[in-house]
């Protein structure tokens, strides 16, 4: 199913959790809404499976106007961060009970809604799990069970809020490729909200970052990596180094080093520029010496901390497996490979919440 947000808007008083969203989510994608706590995600996500009314704006679902309709009607399956489920029953009555809710003509027959529930225990690997109850599973078994009744209705559309949050680092990488081939499988449009850069863009196929009410970007997770709209999305997914720069002429002046022009700059000054520590190079000649810092190493990797000369500005550099090693007190030379180049943001705000903090 194909879903068209145009100019949603949702205020809690005098905070704006969305801000003119629009937004196009195509048919069988798994789509990532990505951004800080109070950024609008978990909002967006709510207005999409009507639990929460926007003021204004719409929300069609097929070229259809959803925007009104309830929850039933938009036929959702919703997953929760904690699970939701009912602990007074065992798992089979947890994924049966959206159909054996259903009244009159939509009502399922008791052998359906038993075929189903067995298909749907195959489906996320806990066959033989049916007879016990929530208490008796783990975090990740819990999931699965959620993601188990929320598909249990056919829905049309998939809709998870961090539905890893509440489960430990491993767990949660084994379930973030346990999804991914469940949604190949299904082919259901699917739509999760999470603040885990990392996990956004290993699983989605393409994300949208959220940022006060507004979307700052939508992308694939290469476009949105490799190459940031704005500043906000260069230092919220992944890591950066900012590095002072104005204008020289046609040129730019980048911590005391000179990169000629002609460069397309933005019209506002003054400047930063952008640079991912790994997008930065050692070698014998570059635009900067620097004095390393610090030395680490992870794995096969080395992590350099060095203070630009003659700018006195520090940065972070990664260097790839095989690179020679290198000591504190050591000049190097670096050079930025690639980077980015914003108008300065003013100075930096406390990040917006809603009356729940996460909105």
């Amino acid at each position: 199913m194909n879903i068209r947000i145009q100019q949603l808007g949702k205020r809690f008083g005098a905070f704006p959790a969305l801000d003119g969203v629009s937004l196009d989510i195509h048919s069988g994608e798994l789509l990532a809404l990505l951004g800080p706590s109070g950024s609008g995600k978990t909002t967006l996500l709510r207005a999409l499976a009507g639990l929460e009314p926007p003021d204004h704006g719409r929300i069609l679902f097929d070229g259809e106007d959803a925007t009104t309709l309830s929850v039933q009607a938009r036929r959702a399956g919703f997953v929760f961060q904690h699970y939701a489920l009912f602990r007074h029953m065992d798992v089979r009555a947890n994924i049966a009970f959206g159909l054996e809710v259903r009244r009159g003509a939509a009502r399922w027959p008791k052998a359906r809604i038993a075929a189903r529930v067995d298909e749907l225990l195959a489906l996320v690997q806990l066959e033989g799990l049916g007879a016990r109850y929530p208490a008796q599973l783990s975090g990740g078994q819990r999931q699965r069970v959620a993601l188990a009744r929320a598909l249990a209705i056919e829905p049309r559309v998939l809709l998870l809020d961090e539905p890893f949050g509440a489960l430990d680092a491993q767990v949660r990488r084994d379930l973030r490729s346990w999804l991914r081939a469940l949604h190949d499988r299904t082919g259901l449009t699917t739509v999760f909200v999470t603040h885990d850069q990392e996990e956004a863009l290993e699983l989605a196929d393409r994300v949208a970052i959220l940022h006060r009410g507004r979307i700052e970007q939508v992308g694939s997770p290469d476009e949105v990596y490799e190459r940031p709209a704005s500043p906000f999305v260069y230092g919220f997914v992944g890591e950066v180094n900012r590095l002072p720069a104005r204008r020289a002429g046609a040129g730019l002046e980048v911590a005391g080093a000179h990169w000629p022009g002609p460069l397309r700059l933005p019209a506002e000054d003054p400047l930063e520029v952008y640079v991912r520590p790994h997008d930065f190079q050692v070698g014998e000649a570059g635009d900067w010496v620097g004095t390393l810092l610090s030395v680490q190493r992870s794995g096969g990797r080395s992590r350099l901390r060095a203070r630009l000369q003659p700018a006195g500005v520090e940065v972070e550099v990664e260097l790839p497996p095989g690179a020679p090693p290198y000591r504190p007190g050591q000049n190097v030379a670096l050079v930025a490979r690639r980077h980015g180049v914003f108008a300065r943001p003013a100075a930096a705000e406390p990040p917006a919440r809603g009356p729940e903090g996460d909105v």
